[in-house]
C-alpha cells in the first residue's frame, strides 16, 4: 500500500506540470490585456505609454515564447517558494485572495456532499431493494427531477419561499446572511447562511448518485454470492448491509468523489444566486478581468482537488472491496 501511494504522488508531478503548461500557454492565447481594462476599461482615456508601462510590470509585453523563460518558470517556481505572486487586478497576493474564500467553498462542498449523500444512499437502496414499486417509482421520480431542475432555480425558488413563509408567520421576511461567519466564531449564522445552498446543490448531487446507487445495488443483487446467501437463510437486511452494499459502492464512491471535486470551484451561478463570495466568484471576476496569474492558479488548484481526491477514492477502494490488494 506504501509503495502504490508513493507511486501515485510521484506520477503526480508529471500530470500537474503537463496541466500547468496547458493552463499557461491556453490563457495567454485567449485575446484581451489585463491593463486595457484596468486603466480603460471605464470608459476614460488612458495613456498608451501608461498601459505599455502596465504591460512591462507585469512582464505582458515580452512574446510567449520568452514569457515561458520567465513567467512560466515563476509560476511552477512558486510552488516550491510557496509564493503564488500577486493578482493583476487587485495586486494583492494570490494566497490573499483565494484564502478569503477557500474557507467558504471548502464548507459548501462539504455540506453538500454530506447532504447529497444522507439522501442518495438510502434511496438508492430501497429503490433496489423494491424495484418496480411505488416506492420505486416515487424515487426515481425524486432523481429525475433533482436532475432536471437547475440548482440554481432551485435555489431561487428557496430565498422566495423562505420571504413568504417568514412574512406569513412572523410578520417579517427573512432572508440567509449575505457575510461569511466561520462556523468556529458563530455557528448558528453560519449554518443559517449556507445549509440553504448547500441543499439546493446536494439534491441535484443527490439525484446522480441516487441512480447510480440504485444501478450499482440492482447489478449486485442478481450476482451468484447474494443468492447463495439467501439461500443459507441469511435475514435480508444482513445480505444488503454486509453482502451487498459495500460491492455497489465502489462506482457511487467514484461519482460522489469526482462531484465533490467539481464543487471546488464550479458553483459559479449559485454563488451568484446566494451572494456567496466563493472561489467560482473569483474565477468569473478573474476571466472577466483577464488577471491571468489569478486565473491559472485557480485552475492549478481545482486540478490539485482532483488529483487528491482521485487518490483518496482509490485508497478507500481497498477497504470497501477487500479482493482489490495494490502491488
Amino acid at each position: 500500500m506504501y509503495k502504490y501511494i508513493v507511486k501515485r504522488l510521484l506520477l503526480m508531478i508529471p500530470t500537474l506540470f503537463g496541466a500547468a503548461l496547458l493552463v499557461f500557454l491556453l490563457l495567454r492565447a485567449i485575446p484581451g490585456d489585463v491593463c486595457e481594462i484596468r486603466l480603460a476599461g471605464t470608459g476614460l482615456y488612458a495613456d498608451p505609454a501608461e498601459i505599455e508601462l502596465c504591460r512591462e510590470n507585469l512582464g505582458l509585453n515580452k512574446p510567449l515564447i520568452l514569457g515561458l523563460d520567465t513567467q512560466f518558470t515563476d509560476f511552477v517556481g512558486g510552488y516550491l517558494t510557496f509564493d503564488l505572486g500577486d493578482s493583476m487586478w487587485t495586486g494583492r497576493p494570490i494566497t490573499y485572495e483565494i484564502g478569503l474564500r477557500f474557507k467558504l467553498s471548502m464548507q459548501m462542498a462539504i455540506m453538500a456532499t454530506v447532504v447529497a449523500v444522507a439522501f442518495a444512499i438510502p434511496l438508492g437502496i430501497i429503490s433496489a431493494v423494491k424495484q418496480d414499486t411505488w416506492i420505486d417509482y416515487a424515487v426515481r421520480t425524486f432523481s429525475i427531477a433533482g436532475i432536471a431542475i437547475p440548482s440554481f432555480w432551485l435555489g431561487i425558488m428557496i430565498i422566495l419561499g423562505l420571504l413568504i413563509f417568514t412574512q406569513a408567520w412572523f410578520g417579517e421576511p427573512w432572508m440567509p446572511p449575505i457575510e461569511y461567519v466561520s462556523p468556529f466564531d458563530d455557528l448558528g449564522a453560519n449554518l443559517s447562511q449556507l445549509i440553504w445552498p448547500a441543499v439546493a446543490t446536494g439534491y441535484r448531487y443527490s439525484a446522480v448518485a441516487t441512480r447510480m446507487t440504485r444501478s450499482a445495488m440492482l447489478e449486485v443483487l442478481r450476482e451468484d454470492y447474494v443468492r447463495t446467501a439467501r439461500a443459507k437463510g441469511l435475514m435480508e437486511k444482513v445480505i444488503i448491509n454486509q453482502h451487498a452494499l459495500k460491492n455497489a459502492l465502489l462506482p457511487v464512491v467514484t461519482i460522489i468523489a469526482i462531484e465533490f471535486a467539481f464543487l471546488i470551484g464550479g458553483l459559479v451561478v449559485t454563488e451568484q444566486v446566494f451572494n456567496l463570495n466563493g472561489l467560482g466568484k473569483l474565477f468569473v471576476e478573474s476571466v472577466g478581468a483577464q488577471d491571468f496569474a489569478l486565473t491559472q492558479q485557480l485552475v492549478m488548484l481545482v486540478v490539485l482537488v482532483f488529483v487528491f481526491t482521485n487518490l483518496a477514492v482509490d485508497i478507500f477502494y481497498a477497504w470497501l472491496d477487500p479482493r482489490i490488494r495494490y502491488s
